[in-house]
């Protein structure tokens, strides 16, 4: 088994302490208590799966730069310009680099990066001895395994290629609040489960996920629907 860690969520969490009162920092303000954090959940997660798996090999993935989305969209992620960021990230970011080579790309996001690789070895290994390590919701689109370490989930998931299309096309009807993708407001996954029910083909996904945008955008349906379609599909190629 290949495991492929998208790193970055696991980056930015090694930059907060554990609060025990209130009034403390909720940042760590030494270098070394970040870098013995990250250390302790990556080695635990990939331990962990060791324990499962025969691992051969385990690679790494974080801090991508570029991003092509916001090209296509002024509106991407621009809900996050004002987030305050954690004073040792770019610090952690160059130690994961160092100190677990991790993989990068320009013009991508890492999730780009890790479906990029994640394609690329399942078609030569197949799809079994490859699993994605994230909490990010996004690799759901493809039929892969994926592991999810969120300590309230903790679990392996094995997705088909049906879930998979499915779960691709729904997310854009329902958005993603977390990048500011929202082109359907109030609609959400009840009303995708209805309106995809009698979809099995990429066409008819396509062809169905169209007449919603051409009933919500009129003359710029196809404009709005490329849009949302390359700004939630990641690349693999």
């Amino acid at each position: 088994m290949i495991l492929l860690v998208d790193a970055d969520s696991l980056i930015f969490a090694s930059c907060y302490r554990k609060r025990e009162h209130p009034d403390d920092e909720r940042y760590y303000s030494d270098i070394m208590d970040a870098r013995n954090k990250f250390d302790q959940q990556f080695m635990g997660i990939v331990n962990h799966l060791e324990d499962i798996y025969p691992v051969d090999k385990v690679l790494c993935f974080s801090g991508a730069r570029g991003n092509f989305r916001k090209i296509l969209s002024s509106e991407y992620k621009a809900n996050r310009k004002k987030t305050e960021l954690p004073p040792l990230l770019n610090e952690m970011h160059s130690f994961v680099r160092e100190h677990y080579d991790s993989i990068s790309g320009y013009g991508v996001e890492t999730d780009d990066m890790v479906a990029r690789y994640w394609f690329n070895l399942s078609q030569d290994i197949g799809r079994d001895n490859v699993m994605i390590v994230s909490i990010d919701k996004d690799y759901k689109q493809f039929a892969a395994l994926i592991y999810n370490y969120h300590y309230k989930h903790q679990k392996v998931l094995d997705i088909s290629e049906s879930e998979a299309m499915f779960n691709l096309y729904a997310q854009c009807i329902t958005g993603d609040s977390a990048d500011n993708v929202q082109y359907f407001k109030g609609k959400g996954i009840r009303f995708a489960e209805k309106y995809f029910v009698d979809c099995q083909t990429k066409y008819q996904y396509n062809r169905k996920l169209y007449e919603l945008f051409k009933q919500e955008y009129k003359g710029k349906a196809r404009q709005k629907f490329v849009e949302c379609y390359h700004l939630l599909k990641l690349r693999t190629q």
